[in-house]
């Protein structure tokens, strides 16, 4: 896990936001409750709610990836993306023992 990528990629408010509502899917997502939330939350939904492009949605989701925040599900033509909390968890570390 590389600490630059991962201070990184919090460095951008949209992309905390991400963060924060992959948090609570359930809460966050009510349009895809129908659906559930096994694979994580779809893509489409995360746009939706971001008020983004998709091209600029797809590419904060690929730097929270890179950085470990976030893990991926293809299910057919559509993506799902859920918290890494594993990374998280690193992340206190990090903090707690190098700064």
């Amino acid at each position: 896990m590389e600490h630059i990528e991962i201070f990184k990629a919090l460095s951008n408010k949209s992309r905390l936001q991400m963060l924060e509502w992959l948090k609570e899917p359930e809460l966050n997502f009510p349009g895809q409750e129908p659906y559930g939330f096994e694979h994580g939350v779809c893509v489409g939904q995360i746009q939706a709610k971001a008020g983004l492009t998709q091209s600029t949605v797809s590419e904060y989701l690929a730097i929270l990836q890179r950085a470990g925040f976030i893990e991926s599900t293809r299910v057919g033509q559509w993506t799902y993306y859920k918290r890494n909390e594993k990374t998280f968890i690193a992340l206190s570390k990090i903090i707690e023992f190098n700064l």
